[in-house]
């Protein structure tokens, strides 16, 4: 149980620098905290002295409409962000789930995505610069503010995804888009072979979302002659766009993330529990499963894993993390995660127990 936690709130890249050095130098260990949606994800904290939450980190430093580039800071919720771009008929396309509050330093940390990853990847695709207090108070930056650019080996990739082991995200600059001439959305109610029907397509959807009730959404975006074709072309009804808000909060006390080879995901799917409750991407082979006990998911692991994929904690007690494990069997590249972590964190001072290393 972590207690006796000194919250600090920073208002700058320097602060929260500042922070890191002292309590390297007073022997403190530090976890960040943006919006505190993925909280739950990882292991359990082995140690906490000082909580640094970044929310006052919420400015958008630039925003180049023309050049399709915006930097912000890590603190700002995604909301504000989205807000900001609309004004230039623009749009940064993340639609994670835990919705809404997420913080832009969260979800990079974090690596959370959602159901418009299917045409657009994850945040580290469109991801072109960072910067990175690092444990020993030091400033780091990689990337830049431009879309091409070269400046030496992709250290963005490192924190992506890092959980804030390696280094606390202060800013980001992103590539954004147009916002679609339409966007419709339809559903379907006939499971598996609907999904198989979308995809299928001469213009694939959005995003694709199947659920373990046999309900399926689509999601068009392009001209409106184009998406009007599309959808005529699946003869699913038409849905109210509010489903994706809906469907974006979700978030079960206890969920797991699964992810395989798109031709697994099925079969993995149909081997959980009778009436298990889920919902999945099948264009990306990834799914969010509402599990019940510990050994409900080590058997989903196993399959998972024998698939060439991964099950992983999204939420869950402590005691059940502590029983089987936020993330599976180790990679093979683990020692090599060691070696980065002691190399940029070697008093590891930031989120202890967290992550896989």
């Amino acid at each position: 149980m972590v207690t006796n936690v000194a919250v600090v709130k920073p208002r700058s890249a320097d602060e929260v620098a500042n922070t890191l050095r002292e309590a390297a130098a007073a022997g403190k260990v530090v976890t960040p905290v943006g919006g505190g949606r993925a909280a739950t994800m990882g292991g359990p904290l082995e140690r906490c002295d000082v909580e640094l939450r970044m929310t006052g980190l919420d400015r958008v430093i630039e925003h180049a409409a023309a050049d399709m580039v915006v930097t912000v800071e890590a603190g700002i919720q995604l909301e504000a962000l989205q807000d900001e771009l609309v004004k230039s008929g623009q749009f940064l396309p993340l639609d994670p789930f835990n919705s809404p509050g997420h913080t832009v330093g969260g979800l990079l940390a974090s690596g959370w995505t959602g159901p418009l990853r299917l045409r657009y990847g994850s945040a580290r695709d469109f991801l072109i610069g960072i910067r990175v207090a690092l444990p020993d108070g030091k400033l780091a930056s990689a990337g830049g503010r431009v879309v091409k650019n070269v400046s030496g080996f992709d250290l963005m990739k490192l924190h992506f995804g890092a959980l804030g082991s390696l280094g606390v995200i202060v800013a980001a600059s992103f590539k954004v888009f147009p916002r679609p001439l339409r966007d419709l959305t339809v559903e379907s109610r006939d499971g598996w072979p609907a999904a198989d029907q979308v995809l299928s397509l001469p213009m694939a959807p959005a995003a694709l979302e199947l659920f373990s009730d046999g309900r399926v959404i689509a999601r068009f975006f392009g001209s409106p002659d184009a998406v009007d074709v599309m959808v005529k072309g699946t003869g699913w009804a038409q849905a109210d766009q509010s489903v994706w808000i809906e469907h974006s909060r979700s978030a079960p006390a206890r969920w797991a993330r699964i992810a395989t080879p798109r031709s697994e995901l099925r079969r993995v799917l149909e081997s959980l529990p009778a009436g298990a409750r889920w919902w999945c991407s099948p264009g990306a082979g990834i799914a969010h499963w509402s599990f019940g006990d510990a050994d409900e998911v080590l058997r989903a692991r196993k399959l998972a894993e024998a698939s060439g994929g991964s099950l992983v904690l999204m939420a869950a007690p402590d005691d059940v993390k502590n029983e089987i494990g936020a993330w599976g069997t180790p990679p093979p590249t683990l020692e090599v995660m060691r070696r980065l972590k002691d190399a940029f964190d070697p008093h590891h001072v930031l989120n202890p127990g967290r992550f896989v290393v």
